[in-house]
């Protein structure tokens, strides 16, 4: 039997996508101990891991060099790889959004806006689609710095609570849309490992449904 390769973004997405694997029959003891390994196998299910940055998991994935894996919505559009969105997990949930000085029109064609961010390319596209000319800043850091210092007008960026905007004298000014994580499948491995994935698929599918209902 081929190995199943699922690519796991390192950190809070990867522990949580353990906690459901597990409950899907696959022996994750190897991912829990603390090693510097970065492909870990389970042999008994034919199951291998990568372990990977956030931002290269549908790198490995389009490429076929892992079959699924699991990644924020955000980091998806990003990409914007040809990969099958399978499944929305549900969990890491959160906003994109465009946030400034409550003053602050985007709207404004008077002048550039000036957006700092870390989705060079998803700002493109959104504000594309409002015929709203930008310039794009890329940050990677603290982003909220780029309004504060007069760097930026907006920002776009994840927001979860908002307490970090707030405490810096910011606010939403638009949602962007909505992010959780996401299971993505390489299309040729869809093809040629589909019995493997689809079960595979099924019993997460199940799992999400009652994590959410509990």
């Amino acid at each position: 039997m081929e190995y199943l390769t699922i690519a796991l973004a390192k950190g809070r997405l990867a522990e949580i996508t353990i906690e459901i694997l597990e409950q899907c029959g696959i022996n994750c003891q190897s991912l829990k101990q603390s090693t510097r390994k970065l492909v870990l196998i389970d042999e008994e299910n034919k199951v291998k891991f990568l372990l990977v940055k956030p931002s290269d998991v549908p790198t490995y994935v389009d490429y076929g060099v892992a079959d699924i894996g699991v990644i924020g919505k955000d980091t998806l559009m990003e990409e914007n790889k040809p990969l099958y969105e399978v499944l929305d997990l549900g969990f890491a949930a959160c906003k994109l959004s465009i946030a400034g000085f409550p003053e602050t029109d985007i709207y404004n064609k008077a002048k550039k806006l000036k957006v700092a961010t870390k989705y060079p390319n998803i700002a493109a596209s959104f504000f594309s689609t409002k015929s709203i000319d930008i310039e794009i800043i890329p940050l990677h850091g603290s982003v909220e710095l780029g309004p504060i210092t007069g760097l930026s007008d907006v920002i776009l960026d994840i927001v979860e609570s908002g307490k970090t905007l707030r405490a810096n004298g910011l606010d939403i000014l638009e949602d962007v849309c909505n992010i959780s994580a996401r299971l993505v499948v390489n299309q040729v491995s869809l093809k040629t490992k589909s019995a493997r994935i689809r079960d595979l698929v099924s019993k997460i599918s199940l799992i999400v449904e009652g994590r959410v209902n509990d």
